[in-house]
C-alpha cells in the first residue's frame, strides 16, 4: 500500500470534515493523519514510513534553511561593490550508492544559488561540484558530506 497515499487522503478528510480546504486545514490534517498512522503502525505495517515522516521534515527544514542562506549570501555578492567570490571546482567523494539518491543531492546542490553540480563520475563515487564561495576546499566538502549528502541518505535510508 501507498503509506503517503494514504495520509494525504486522510488529510484531505480531515479538511473536508472540518468544512475548508485551506492550507492550514490541510496542514492539520497532515498532523492528525500522521498521529493516526503512528497510533496504527503495528496494525497497518507502515513502521518504516512513520518513521521515515519526520527524517523527511527535518531534511526539509534543513534544506530551507540553507537555501535562505545561500540566496542572501548570493544577494549581498551581487548588491555590494566589492568582489567576495572564491569559486573553485571541487570533487566531492560519495558515500551514497544509490541512483535515485545521488540524483536528489545533485538536483539540491544545483537549486542552492551559488552552486551547480557538474558531473558525477562513471563509477559513481564522486560528484563534482560548481561553488561560488569556496575558501576552503576541506570545509566546502565537509559542508556538503556532513550536512546534504548525510541528510539524503537518511531520507533514502
Amino acid at each position: 500500500m501507498n503509506w503517503l497515499l494514504l495520509h494525504v487522503m486522510l488529510a484531505l478528510i480531515w479538511a473536508a470534515l472540518s468544512g475548508e480546504l485551506t492550507p492550514v486545514n490541510v496542514a492539520a490534517g497532515f498532523v492528525v493523519g500522521f498521529l493516526v498512522l503512528l497510533l496504527a503502525r503495528d496494525a497497518l505495517g507502515c513502521q518504516r514510513y512513520v518513521s521515515r515522516v519526520p527524517r523527511v521534515l527535518r531534511f526539509a527544514l534543513y534544506f530551507l534553511a540553507m537555501l535562505v542562506q545561500a540566496n542572501l549570501r548570493v544577494t549581498l555578492e551581487v548588491l555590494t561593490p566589492n568582489f567576495k567570490a572564491r569559486p573553485a571546482i571541487v570533487a566531492v567523494p560519495l558515500d551514497i550508492r544509490d541512483e535515485v539518491a545521488i540524483a536528489t543531492l545533485a538536483n539540491l546542490i544545483t537549486l542552492t544559488p551559488g552552486t551547480l553540480s557538474l558531473d558525477v563520475s562513471s563509477d559513481r563515487r564522486v560528484l563534482y561540484v560548481h561553488a561560488m564561495f569556496v575558501t576552503d576546499v576541506e570545509a566546502f566538502r565537509l559542508e556538503i558530506k556532513d550536512g546534504l549528502e548525510q541528510r539524503v541518505q537518511d531520507v533514502f535510508t
